[in-house]
């Protein structure tokens, strides 16, 4: 469990934060630089001291104003994973993996050395020198080195930033299924919504040191008033889905989610792995009737909920499958269609968008 609530002037900056998960897993805090999020971190992790508020983490208060607790950092149990992997270049991956886990007593130890270097496919590095590895080898070190700390939070800004695509694309399922092996919180710092819709389970958006939304992915990923926040240029619909079966030979998986079966390119994954798709308004059409002869693979029943007119000569179209969707149309598709609140109609949805970073078994 993970409880922040803080308040701290800094200058002329004044940080109002406040969130919580009940549960292991990835929290991201986002937005634009200079949103506050590091300084949010760096409090948690007793770098910095807040004005007001609480901390905490694991059930363990970290820092509580009211009743002046503020741990010192090394009391805190936290794992920190910068920008930069910060590995010891004259240690090898071994004693570098080691280096925080032996000042943790065997007491408070709930993480082993053999299941965090077979979760990170690291067995092979372990003899070699940090200047012997790539980057996306270097940050699975660094990961590594702050789990085997066995921390009651693990705290990680920006640990991607230096990376290119391909080895981002290396790292990324890594990070997302440690707060689920370790059963441990992790708070991610990111200003790469990319980044956070491929790992995390639920999302802080941040602005000029103030929480504007914090819930899961999906809820907030679907509110046309945080679009200017995220940054994206279409609205759009988060679903998690479970793979239900694979079609090989019509090159096919299905995914199942609240309103049905999603239908996309087959996918290299097990059935019953869980897989989070983005569906963006501008891929979604609407029917009146079931199109027939079409290469459309998603025609899902909806239900009308709201209509609202979008920034420039759109419609946006709140749509109900069991989960909320979202249609970007015309005007002119609105008055044809005679498109009402409440009506029932078809969501044609012209495609999905896997993030492939939340792909985790049952």
């Amino acid at each position: 469990m993970l409880d922040v609530s803080l308040r701290s002037l800094r200058g002329n900056f004044l940080i109002d934060a406040a969130f919580r998960s009940e549960t292991a897993g990835v929290t991201a805090l986002f937005g634009r630089s200079g949103a506050g999020k590091t300084s949010i971190i760096n409090m948690v992790a007793g770098l910095l001291r807040p004005d007001q508020g609480h901390i905490i983490a694991g059930g363990r208060y970290l820092f509580d104003s009211k009743t002046r607790t503020d741990l010192a950092p090394e009391k805190r149990r936290v794992g920190y994973v910068f920008q930069e992997a910060r590995l010891f270049p004259h240690l090898s991956v071994r004693t570098n993996l080691t280096y925080g886990m032996r000042l943790t007593p065997k007491s408070e130890r709930y993480v082993e050395f053999d299941q965090v270097v077979a979760l990170l496919g690291i067995e092979a590095l372990l003899d070699r020198r940090p200047a012997k590895l790539s980057g996306g080898e270097k940050q699975r070190v660094a990961i590594g080195r702050a789990i085997l700390t066995s921390p009651s939070i693990l705290l990680m800004d920006e640990p991607l930033a230096s990376l290119d695509f391909a080895r981002k694309a290396e790292v990324l399922p890594f990070i997302a299924r440690l707060g689920r092996e370790f059963s441990v919180p992790i708070l991610y710092v990111s200003h790469s919504l990319e980044e956070i819709l491929n790992l995390a389970d639920a999302i802080v958006v941040m602005e000029a040191g103030r929480t504007v939304a914090a819930g899961k992915i999906e809820e907030l990923m679907s509110r046309p008033d945080l679009q200017s926040l995220t940054g994206y240029a279409d609205c759009g619909a988060i679903l998690s889905t479970v793979v239900q079966s694979h079609n090989g030979a019509g090159g096919v998986s299905c995914l199942h989610f609240e309103g049905g079966i999603l239908k996309v390119p087959q996918l290299d994954v097990s059935i019953g792995s869980k897989v989070r798709v983005r569906i963006e308004a501008r891929s979604v059409a609407i029917a009146l009737s079931p199109p027939e002869q079409t290469s459309v693979q998603n025609i899902i029943p909806a239900t009308i909920e709201e209509i609202t007119r979008s920034n420039g000569s759109f419609v946006d179209v709140k749509l109900d499958i069991g989960c909320p969707l979202a249609a970007r149309i015309t005007p002119l598709a609105l008055t044809t269609l005679g498109l009402k609140p409440g009506m029932r109609v078809f969501a044609v949805i012209k495609s999905v968008s896997v993030s492939h970073g939340m792909l985790w078994k049952q």
